[in-house]
């Protein structure tokens, strides 16, 4: 949120040395020997082999090591030529297939990879694993190790892979049975985590303070509200510096903050092997596998009986459920299905191919998982809770059905929508998998359109257009376009506007228009994700905050409010309503949490009062975000708010065009477009 996009890398070095220089005092910072070490691979491979002959030399390779549980992390101290310490966070992948769809949630920037492969086998697709690692690392320095068991060696054509991927760095053979190449691979791992760029870079001290205090916490994860608080009592009070601390620490793999996933930012995990290997019992466990991925709370009280998982069985779920890996089949409380188990037949259905809309989304290297995902995003709709299945699903909403298949050799996924809101349902559909696709930093993927002309309305197979050439001719101007099947001049825009009811852009941005078709999507998925709190708000408000100075700006927003809060049974609430003598902090908690959106009119005078300047309201505000409350704010006047907590909220207008800038007329058009903005944060979600 906000105008600068913190998400961006807030652990950036660039962003660390700042700091550093703020700082000013060498006394206050230290150099930082940690790192990343990532073992991915297919399963069976010799990964966990490896990750433990790295620590200990002397292992003894067992006749049948057992298979990674999604995620072990192994601790390995090594001496650096300046006498230092350097501790390298070994993270051991599961290489079963059903792991794979989550490596995106893992696999992080300032790391080095290792790709290992069983000679003997000869069954790693190195195209695919080098492509993932390039897409989610940022590039981050990946070898080949091959595990030459019994000394079956094999050929890599490392020239042809080296020529693809540029941060493929070295090809490494060894055989673990008697440590052959273990030494030369333990140097080169050593070589390259010394020299990522994080390394050595001087730390401060309160960042250093922090992380220890983290570490040495006993509980499993915390609400992003108490890790700001824990470094508020460590003395580290920029929220930014709080945020880059996190990010870099989830780089490290000391634990884990998704800062760009919009439900998962609000936590911090605190022992990722918790949270993952409970997460994958369930994935892995025999009955879930025979019931094609359906499983109840009676399943979850079985599988995770051991102590360390018994009390905390609602929050895992509630993990498992936010990181896409199933959902709560809708009006059968306490029944889950995790997609990627589900049966690869396709379910039996009629379809009517009369005047559909299609649409293909095609890619140049496409990721496992995103099937899946959409399918927990648009469960709620799934006709009948039966037509799905591992590659494809159908769903129905207002007399409308949508078919959406993914053909995973082919690396596309197919779209075709009949009924009576085609364009809506087809908006929701792209906007979800749009969604999808941004999460993924580099995605190379086409969006394409049917030809409509006469030859192709009548073929199976009709030509396809690249919609963002689409929307580049028009761009330069160029209306129509040939059909490369009948050699028909077609009409550009109608291509689009035959497909599309809400434009997406040439660059792929994501038109912030949600329909009220999506916000009912909404509002029905993250039903199953809040039912089960045990305290419900209703939520009728929308909460005002502005500086007494400027109460003329608070009457004409209230007077251009009136119709929506009018029309949607809304309460407004500003500070006139706290009576004299109650608390001030225990007021402002009660109506934000009743409040559906909050308006912040920002001035000089609202960033100077002690609600902003001491950071009493900002806390207030995040606590009541992680709880759904959406917040905006309104430029009355041209202000300093980059050096503010206001920096991250969404703003309503133009921060370079504040309200007291603009004629009258400009002004009301000006109104006209905040309370549009300010209904669609209070609709039903």
């Amino acid at each position: 949120m906000g105008s600068k996009n913190l998400d961006e890398d807030p652990g950036d070095v660039n962003e660390i040395l700042d700091f550093y220089f703020r700082v000013q005092d060498p006394t206050e910072t230290e150099p930082f020997y940690e790192a990343k070490f990532l073992i991915v691979g297919e399963g069976g491979a010799g990964k966990t082999s490896l990750a433990k002959k790295i620590k200990n030399e002397n292992y003894k390779l067992q006749a049948k090591e057992k298979s990674t549980e999604g995620i072990e992390v192994i601790r390995w101290h090594f001496t650096q030529p300046n006498g230092k310490d350097f501790r390298v966070n070994i993270w051991d992948f599961g290489g079963q297939e059903i792991y794979h769809q989550t490596h995106q949630f893992f696999l992080s920037k300032r790391s080095v990879y290792a790709l290992v492969a069983d000679t003997r086998q000869e069954n790693t697709d190195f195209y695919w694993w080098l492509k993932v690692v390039e897409l989610l690392s940022d590039k981050s320095p990946v070898f080949i190790i091959k595990n030459e068991k019994q000394d079956r060696q094999c050929q890599v054509d490392g020239g042809q892979l080296r020529g693809e991927f540029d941060n493929l760095k070295e090809i490494l053979a060894t055989n673990l049975a008697n440590n052959r190449g273990l030494a030369e691979i333990k140097k080169t791992i050593q070589l390259y985590i010394s020299n990522l760029d994080h390394v050595s870079t001087p730390l401060p001290k309160l960042w250093v303070r922090v992380r220890a205090a983290l570490e040495n916490n006993s509980r499993n994860y915390i609400s992003v509200e108490e890790y700001f608080s824990l470094c508020r009592i460590n003395n580290l009070t920029d929220r930014k510096d709080m945020l880059r601390l996190s990010s870099y620490l989830h780089d490290l793999g000391v634990c884990l903050h998704f800062q760009e996933d919009s439900t998962l930012k609000h936590y911090v995990i605190l022992k990722p092997e918790w949270g993952t290997t409970a997460v994958y019992k369930v994935l892995d466990n025999q009955t879930v596998k025979q019931n094609l991925g359906c499983f109840t709370k009676d399943n979850l009280e079985d599988i995770w009986q051991e102590d360390k998982y018994a009390d905390m069985q609602d929050e895992l779920l509630q993990l498992m459920m936010r990181f896409k890996l199933c959902y709560e089949i809708p009006n059968r409380r306490e029944i889950y299905i995790a997609p990627q188990l589900l049966s690869i037949e396709k379910a039996n259905y009629t379809w009517d191919d009369t005047n559909n809309l299609i649409l293909r989304y095609t890619y140049t290297f496409m990721p496992k998982g995103i099937l899946t995902r959409f399918i927990v995003e648009t469960h709620p709709w799934i006709e009948q809770q039966k037509l799905v299945w591992k590659n494809g699903v159908v769903l129905n909403k207002d007399q409308t059905r949508a078919e959406v298949i993914e053909n995973y050799n082919q690396r596309e996924i197919k779209i075709r929508v009949a009924g009576n809101r085609k364009k809506e349902l087809m908006a929701v559909i792209t906007y979800e998998l749009e969604k999808i696709h941004n999460s993924y930093e580099g995605l190379q993927y086409q969006t394409l359109v049917p030809c409509n002309c006469e030859t192709c309305k009548n073929l199976s197979i009709p030509y396809y257009y690249s919609l963002e050439e689409l929307y580049k001719r028009l761009n330069a101007g160029r209306h129509q376009k040939e059909c490369e099947k009948s050699y028909e001049m077609v009409d550009v825009r109608k291509l689009i506007d035959d497909v599309m009811f809400q434009s997406v852009t040439a660059d792929r941005e994501i038109n912030p228009q949600v329909t009220q078709l999506q916000t009912e999507l909404e509002e029905q998925r993250n039903e199953s994700l809040t039912h089960q709190s045990s305290e419900t708000i209703t939520r009728n408000q929308v909460f005002i905050s502005y500086s007494h100075q400027d109460e003329e700006w608070l009457t004409k927003l209230q007077t251009h409010l009136k119709p929506t809060i009018r029309n949607q049974n809304l309460l407004v609430w500003d500070d006139t309503k706290i009576q004299a003598g109650a608390e001030w902090r225990k007021e402002i908690e009660n109506a934000l949490a009743a409040a559906k959106v909050a308006v912040l009119l920002v001035s000089p005078y609202f960033l100077a009062s002690n609600f902003i300047a001491e950071n009493q309201l900002p806390p207030l505000l995040d606590a009541a975000e992680a709880k759904g409350l959406t917040i905006i704010w309104i430029p009355l006047s041209f202000t300093s708010y980059e050096e503010t907590e206001i920096e991250k909220y969404q703003p309503a207008h133009p921060p370079n065009q504040p309200l007291k800038s603009l004629q009258a007329v400009q002004q009301d058009k000006a109104w006209v477009d905040i309370c549009k903005k300010i209904k669609a944060a209070a609709l039903p979600r």
